[in-house]
């Protein structure tokens, strides 16, 4: 699955980063950056988490 990020939709919290750190991350600006973007079935559950937690639905799964 593909992990997709509407970069200026998203406005910096950390949930998804917090839900799955191995995926993203917030730069020192306070961007958040896919470290991935084709998710694995190891990191699915993970991806879902971020979707999930993120308050303004920047992210997606496809």
């Amino acid at each position: 699955m593909q992990l997709i990020l509407d970069q200026p939709r998203c406005e910096g919290h950390g949930l998804c980063e917090e839900a799955a750190p191995r995926l993203m991350h917030l730069d020192d600006d306070g961007d958040l950056v896919l470290d991935v973007e084709q998710v694995d079935d190891r990191d699915l559950d993970l991806a879902r988490a971020a979707v999930r937690v993120c308050p303004v639905a920047a992210l997606r799964l496809e």
